[in-house]
């Protein structure tokens, strides 16, 4: 279970490489990179499964470090493995794989090849972080990061205004529903002392 975090890491890892790479490097580099790094992110999370199906379906969590401590507000980046969680986990790292794998023959040739890869890696990261939160802020976290690679991807053709243009309502669109989304978790937050989902 300690390799819980790696299904992360490893995608995160993949978005710094192709990021600071810049477009310098080959497709097949790219690719590599890309694809490998969701590929281990697959790989790993077989095996958090196995293990977790071996422990008789014990919800395990993971405490990496504590996020945020003000006064009696503590906010860890915490990760809760139970069955929903592996479940989604399982489709994100999964088909993500899968997805990587077709684009890394059906982007070949396009302009801002390993951007492109760049952005689904970190796509992948904040999907995970996502579904394995055990807070709502560090859902939270996960959820803009999945909007923000929302937006990039759709506005990944940025050369044509359409494109452009459908990025930037989608970018509109989903900051309106995260100004009520974080006004939800201030509410919470103040009737019940928590955002952690076990005592929500």
């Amino acid at each position: 279970m300690n390799m819980l975090a790696l299904t992360i890491i490893l995608p995160l890892i993949g978005f710094v490489l192709l990021a600071f790479s810049r477009g310098r490097w080959s497709e097949n580099l790219s690719a590599t990179i890309g694809v490998g790094s969701v590929g281990l992110a697959a790989l790993v999370t077989a095996f958090v499964g196995m293990d977790f199906f071996a422990n008789g379906k014990q919800a395990f969590s993971q405490p990496l470090w504590t996020w945020m401590s003000v006064g009696n507000f503590n906010i860890g980046f915490n990760l809760v493995l139970d069955g929903l969680s592996l479940t989604m986990l399982s489709v994100v790292t999964g088909v993500g794989f899968l997805i990587h794998m077709f684009a890394s023959w059906y982007m070949r040739g396009e302009e801002g090849y390993s951007r492109f890869f760049a952005y689904t890696n970190l796509f992948i990261a904040s999907m995970v972080v996502l579904v394995l939160s055990d807070n709502l802020l560090l859902m939270y976290l996960g959820w803009e990061g999945v909007g923000l690679c929302s937006y990039l991807l759709i506005g990944f053709y940025y050369s044509d205004p359409k494109n452009g243009a459908a990025a930037m309502k989608a970018f509109v669109v989903t900051r309106v529903g995260d100004v009520f989304l974080a006004f939800a978790l201030f509410i919470l937050y103040n009737e019940l002392g928590t955002l952690n989902f076990a005592l929500c």
